[in-house]
């Protein structure tokens, strides 16, 4: 699964213009914009940064999945958190990553080295605004991960990050199915969620022989059922 070549690069067509750090910024703070930024491509399963690396610049996902993971001394990995569309890379005040960053597709990001970007989020209270907002949903994810991990069953996880996808990808109102690319290999949905490769196919299998699901190609899932699977979460609703 790759991440499609942005023809146009200009702010105002932007993919991600409504969702990104930038989306409050006026007409003429875009073009300041797009004198300031550059895009980088990274194939599926290259490194972006090493835990420790100093980190030249920050980006927010125009296209693409990453990844955020740590890995402990025995070598053992975790996955700690996906970076996808609109996501932001980095901070303006922090040189290093304390993460792996690792492309899971093709993933393009929009970047700014951190020094202009910093007198930036200075000058543009809208701007800081929207950072802080991107960072406390972060929070917000890392706590909501903290209970599927620890509390959980294997069918709540695997429920869990279907419906993450969904969410991110497509508009679910007044919606009773919804379609999405499943990024991850079944391998890396293991390695994320803390199951076995095994647990996860067989969870699937059982998602979609009731009915919740079905498979289209390598990496279409079809929810077939989206009220179902939120009840699958172990959540309920609460909008």
């Amino acid at each position: 699964m790759n991440a499609p070549v942005l023809a146009n690069r200009d702010c105002g067509t932007c993919p991600i213009r409504m969702n990104a750090v930038c989306s409050r910024c006026t007409e003429d703070e875009l073009v300041r914009l797009d004198d300031m930024k550059y895009y980088r491509t990274f194939t599926a399963g290259q490194t972006v940064a090493w835990s420790g690396d100093r980190l030249e610049f920050v980006a927010s996902v125009v296209a693409g999945v990453a990844s955020l993971s740590q890995t402990l001394e025995d070598g053992r990995r975790q996955v700690v958190g996906l970076l996808l569309p609109s996501d932001f890379l980095g901070r303006p005040d922090r040189e290093t990553v304390p993460y792996d960053v690792t492309a899971i597709t093709d993933v393009t990001f929009c970047c700014f080295r951190r020094p202009p970007f910093a007198r930036m989020v200075e000058e543009w209270p809208h701007v800081a605004s929207r950072l802080l907002e991107k960072t406390l949903d972060e929070l917000d994810a890392a706590r909501q991960w903290m209970t599927i991990l620890g509390r959980k069953t294997a069918r709540e996880r695997i429920a869990s990050l279907l419906l993450t996808l969904v969410e991110r990808s497509t508009l679910l109102k007044g919606k009773a199915s919804a379609s999405v690319d499943l990024p991850l290999t079944r391998e890396q949905i293991a390695d994320y969620l803390g199951l076995t490769l095994e647990t996860v196919s067989r969870q699937f299998s059982a998602l979609k022989a009731e009915g919740v699901i079905t498979l289209a190609g390598r990496h279409g899932v079809n929810i077939e059922d989206i009220e179902r699977l939120r009840d699958e979460t172990g959540e309920g609703w609460t909008g």
